[in-house]
């Protein structure tokens, strides 16, 4: 009897979970229809001889060089060597963006001293750092992470300043009040106010990591998908070009997706508007 109630329980205890799964595939499976669209209708386009697949290889070709690339053991060293990179230089730019970002946002001399410098090198294009680094740092990985670093820091730095200013000022001054310390002000009321903008940021970081690789991948890098971006226009194969965008398009969704959901449980705290479905 005792088994035949606790039944019903774990299975009502155990909807909530499968919503939540059947939503994310739906979710999935929606956000497939876009790509899928466009690669079946280029497929059509060529197999009906409307246009020509020299140039714009259909997504089966890609595909079929992609596996070729796989089963000849060239992709996964360049897939590792790229990864290794965008990890490094991911976790410089985040330790140097929130370090700047958090004294730049809490101690007002530091963001005088700091911002208008900062603020003039944001604008720098990625591109125009690789002859500078190649002079300090040489064209091995030290000069490619760094300028990786470089791209990741400034979302970061500039997300988390204007965060610490944005926190409700009534919020301060409760803790001011209650004579928190430095330590209690930051756990207990600055890190949960920005944290969800840090999150964003974090993201919007890695993003660029992933474009600023490209550029490091062209500082005489002998692996990595931007060199095998490069040596397929190099020797005149769209479909190696095409293999390695589409390689860092779900390399990057990959981690982006790993990042939303580990900040997905970060702030589940939140009480978020929802939209209507």
């Amino acid at each position: 009897m005792g088994g035949a109630l606790t039944a019903p329980a774990a299975v009502l205890a155990a909807a909530p979970g499968r919503r939540g799964a059947g939503r994310a595939a739906g979710g999935l499976a929606l956000g497939l229809i876009l790509p899928l669209g466009l690669a079946f209708g280029w497929e059509a386009v060529v197999a009906l001889g409307w246009a020509d697949d020299r140039l714009l290889p259909t997504p089966s070709r890609i595909l079929a060089t992609l596996a070729a690339l796989a089963q000849s053991g060239e992709l996964g060293p360049h897939v590792l060597a790229t990864l290794q990179r965008v990890a490094l230089g991911f976790l410089f730019g985040v330790a140097a963006g929130t370090l700047f970002g958090a004294l730049s946002g809490y101690w007002p001399l530091a963001r005088r001293l700091l911002d208008p410098t900062l603020q003039a090198l944001r604008n720098i294009p990625s591109i125009a750092w690789v002859p500078l680094f190649i002079l300090w740092f040489g064209i091995f990985e030290t000069s490619k992470v760094t300028l990786i670093a470089v791209g990741v820091f400034f979302p970061i730095y500039l997300s988390l300043g204007a965060a610490i200013l944005g926190v409700d000022r009534k919020l301060v001054e409760v803790g001011r009040s209650l004579r928190f310390s430095l330590r209690e002000m930051i756990t207990r009321i600055l890190l949960p106010a920005t944290l969800p903008s840090y999150l964003v940021a974090l993201r919007a970081g890695l993003g660029l990591g992933w474009m600023f690789v490209v550029a490091a991948e062209f500082m005489g890098a002998e692996q990595g998908l931007g060199f095998l971006l490069v040596d397929g226009q190099q020797t005149g194969r769209p479909a190696v070009i095409l293999a390695s965008i589409v390689a860092f398009a779900l390399l990057g969704k990959l981690s982006d997706s790993l990042l939303a959901a580990l900040s997905a449980r970060l702030l589940t705290w939140q009480d978020s508007f929802t939209p209507a479905k």
